[in-house]
């Protein structure tokens, strides 16, 4: 499999913000059709508002993924370094790209991206069972919350979430990286000096995850936007 991810960039905002909207479009359809309320009168599954708060944190990461050239998913990730935490805010492959290893290859990518991460989170709707499926059968994910009206989840500002309702049922997953020292270290792939601080100590699982032909990142791009980040 033949993945890379190009950081985000201004010019290609819109376009991940509705191809993002249009997935998710996609779910709702498969899972219920045309009886999904909130696609009633031109509204979508997930607001921009949702996507623009996601992509404008000051922690957050955004990808588009892509094979032979051809965009085929996003994503957006939060990172907490001093806490050893992240959260995977959003992941999605366009529906003509589904089924064919382009999110788990990416998630894989994401993991040997940051290494310093202990504890993934990430939570998703109760009825996309494709979405479960793939966090908890494929990426390791275990489910470790129900958020319903008897057991409320964390409580979003009207103004951030217009849509939130006391009703909505997510699950919230989490992902606990186990560390082990690897013998084989990333200066041996040939990375720039930017990259190779990052990631430097690199799992043994994450190793392996190279083996499946990930071509990873757009390097000379992510080191530009890691210095920016850092103030240099």
């Amino acid at each position: 499999m033949d993945i890379k991810l190009v950081p985000l960039t201004a010019d290609d905002r819109e376009q991940f913000i509705l191809d993002n909207q249009q997935a998710f479009k996609y779910g709702a359809q498969e899972e219920f059709g045309m009886r999904e309320d909130r696609m009633e009168d031109g509204e979508e599954v997930i607001s921009r508002k949702t996507i623009e708060r996601c992509l404008d944190d000051n922690q957050a990461e955004a990808y588009r993924i892509m094979h032979n050239e051809d965009v085929v998913g996003g994503m957006i990730i939060k990172t907490d370094r001093q806490n050893a935490k992240g959260e995977l805010e959003i992941l999605f492959i366009k529906p003509d790209a589904h089924s064919k290893g382009f999110g788990q290859a990416a998630w894989k990518a994401i993991e040997i991206l940051h290494p310093e991460i202990s504890v993934w989170e990430t939570m998703t709707p109760y009825f996309e069972k494709r979405n479960i499926h793939f966090y908890v059968n494929r990426l390791g994910f275990h489910i470790v919350e129900f958020w319903n009206k008897y057991q409320r989840g964390p409580a979003v500002p009207e103004d951030i979430e217009e849509n939130w309702s006391d009703d909505d049922e997510m699950f919230l997953f989490r992902k606990i990286i186990t560390k082990k020292q690897c013998s084989t270290y990333v200066k041996h792939l040939n990375m720039t000096a930017d990259f190779e601080d990052i990631i430097k100590d690199v799992l043994e699982k994450e190793l392996e995850a190279l083996r499946y032909g990930i071509d990873l990142f757009d390097m000379e791009e992510l080191a530009k936007q890691r210095r920016n980040k850092r103030g240099l």
